[in-house]
């Protein structure tokens, strides 16, 4: 069963943020869980050690964005205080939102991180970075993230439940997650596997540059090995289905959760960090980045929010 007692939803104020606001509301309602609110104030975070001394006006501008922030934090809980749960609002100072966000959620021992995110990509993504991914690849907790929509879908039950697999550990522990929200939901898994299609430079001189000429029955074994995650992994029986897919693994899982209907993905995180993750990069962080529906993002050795 899944048990959430605290949920903290890192807000800018923008139009991303809002539609995220509504799935943090509705998890709060749905666990009885206190809601944390939170905006952490980083005026001129990329500058911010050159501009404290140049500009005298830094602190007066921080004191206006302090007061018009917690003007908004207040419309906010006005709006979705309610009986069901508690509302938690909370204003910072910090260099930089992520960091902010993380500390804070490991000092109230946060369960759940709900926010949004942009999906932006290319210079704008190499440049700026993302909030939303730093996050993903830090948090000792989940953390459910929205992408930015022209027109925000409307919250509804789960009922297909997506959760990429690829027979490691991290894959065991999203299918016990994906188990336990697909009852609460009474939906379906969609168990996928991307076998990657080209074969390593090393077999070129046999002629065969798929996999799949490779290794003929390799979807046969993928197969059983996914029936054997599904039995030994934790959690209620619910019906699952099988994909089993050659390809590119985070651009044709956003392709199989487009063209067939998946309303949240469920994927484990290895939270590599340094030159480990610029050079390995984080299929969970593309999908993040890039998905049509919900994403849920957890690691095996952090957070449980099973009990």
């Amino acid at each position: 069963m899944i048990k959430i007692k605290r949920i903290l939803f890192p807000t800018d104020f923008s139009v991303c943020a809002g539609q995220a606001l509504k799935h943090a509301v509705f998890f709060a309602q749905k666990y009885k869980a206190e809601l944390h609110l939170f905006h952490a104030i980083t005026m001129f975070e990329d500058q911010a050690e050159i501009l404290s001394h140049e500009l005298s006006d830094t602190e007066k501008l921080i004191e206006e964005h302090k007061v018009i922030a917690d003007v908004k934090l207040n419309e906010f809980v006005e709006q979705y205080g309610s009986k069901d749960f508690n509302v938690v609002k909370s204003l910072v100072k910090g260099i930089s939102a992520a960091p902010a966000v993380l500390e804070y959620a490991s000092d109230n021992d946060i369960d759940l991180i709900v926010l949004g995110t942009t999906g932006r990509r290319g210079l704008g993504h190499l440049f700026m970075g993302s909030v939303a991914e730093e996050i993903v690849r830090l948090s000792t907790c989940p953390v459910f993230t929205v992408r930015e929509s022209e027109k925000a879908k409307p919250i509804k039950a789960y009922n297909n439940i997506l959760v990429p697999v690829d027979f490691s550990d991290y894959s065991v522990k999203a299918i016990a997650y994906a188990k336990e929200i697909a009852a609460a939901y009474d939906s379906q898994l969609q168990i996928l596997h991307i076998i990657e299609e080209k074969a390593h430079p090393a077999y070129s001189l046999s002629g065969k540059s798929s996999i799949f000429d490779l290794v003929p029955n390799i979807e046969e074994e993928s197969r059983k090995k996914i029936e054997k995650l599904i039995k030994e992994s934790s959690g209620p029986k619910v019906k699952s289905v099988i994909d089993i897919q050659g390809g590119n693994a985070s651009s044709d899982i956003i392709k199989f959760a487009s063209e067939n209907f998946s309303d949240l993905i469920v994927i484990a995180t290895h939270g590599l960090t340094g030159i480990q993750h610029l050079l390995l990069g984080s299929v969970t962080e593309k999908v993040v980045r890039m998905a049509p529906c919900p994403v849920v993002t957890i690691k095996p050795f952090g957070k449980s929010l099973i009990g």
